[in-house]
């Protein structure tokens, strides 16, 4: 196997002349420049060098090598300077997945840090919902996913089932904090003012329901109170929920995450009792967590959670 740092022996041979001038350039001692071409030759199979008096001369094969080492060891400089530079965050790339309120709060405030500090740092931003983001991050399509898996209640009423609790395990996972999950009514509604409810005094109503994850939650915790939601609508898209229940179709359970970037004139927040929340956390592979760009976009978004 042919090395890098006997291409640079051999090279430095080639410019000087000979051995020892070799060794000056090098700045090593004559019997070691022997020693790497004794095993550059090896690794080749064939002579490198004809000593002519005093001065070596290339071989054919000799030629050909130094011929190519050129490109080969300015290509690995290059390489090495790339990896320095991702390893000192002068430069890298970072491929985010956030679920759409994590996007609109969490992200902004991290990713404007992040670059604050490591301008050469590079990040994308894909939307996407659990467990498909968590799917994108094991398929290799993300580095790092901004996720949420619900808790019990403090009735011990919902959570996930243990499917779920068990599919972060073979992940890093770096909690970031937890959302309250709160009811969503229209202004005139007749529990508008009351200020906390139970999920079962909205047992009647009809329902605007989230993502699959959060329409899964609230089938298991009203299925807990005692009914079955009708649930006439469904969507991801939050400011489309609040459109619904201000427009007097529905109520609805959002999380306080999502309502901080949308306007809810037309409608009014009640707080449930018992509380109903869901875990934020960002995941990355135990391999990638030691890549310096990603370590900084895990930091970050703690940072920001944190505040």
């Amino acid at each position: 196997m042919i090395e890098a740092r006997h291409l640079r022996v051999l090279r430095a041979v080639a410019t000087t002349g000979s051995f020892s001038a070799a060794a000056r350039t090098l700045g090593c001692t004559q019997p070691a420049v022997s020693q790497q071409m004794k095993a550059l030759e090896t690794s080749a199979g064939t002579p490198l060098l004809i000593r002519t008096g005093r001065e070596m001369r290339l071989t054919q094969a000799g030629q050909a090598l130094v011929r190519h080492a050129s490109g080969i060891l300015a290509g690995l400089t290059a390489a090495e300077e790339e990896v320095a530079a991702i390893a000192g965050l002068r430069a890298g790339r970072v491929r985010l997945v956030s679920f759409p309120s994590g996007s609109s709060t969490l992200v902004p405030a991290a990713l404007a840090a992040l670059r604050a500090a490591h301008p050469g740092t590079r990040v994308s931003l894909v939307d996407a919902e659990p467990p498909r983001s968590v799917e994108m991050l094991r398929d290799g399509d993300c580095d790092v996913a901004l996720a949420f898996r619900y808790g019990k209640g403090a009735d011990g009423v919902g959570g996930e089932s243990s499917g779920d609790s068990a599919e972060w395990d073979d992940l890093v996972v770096r909690p970031l904090l937890t959302d309250r999950l709160v009811g969503l009514v229209p202004e005139d509604h007749r529990l508008a003012d009351a200020g906390t409810v139970t999920i079962a005094d909205l047992a009647e109503e009809p329902w605007i329901a989230g993502c699959p994850r959060c329409r899964r939650q609230l089938v298991e915790v009203c299925d807990a109170a005692g009914f079955i939601p009708r649930i006439d609508f469904a969507t991801d898209d939050s400011p489309a929920v609040i459109g619904l229940v201000k427009a007097g179709l529905g109520v609805a359970v959002l999380p306080e995450l999502a309502l901080e970037t949308v306007r809810l004139q037309g409608t009014r927040t009640i707080m449930l009792d018992p509380p109903i929340e869901r875990e934020i956390v960002a995941l990355t592979l135990p391999d990638l967590s030691q890549v310096p760009a990603v370590a900084a976009t895990l930091d970050q978004l703690s940072s920001v959670a944190s505040r």
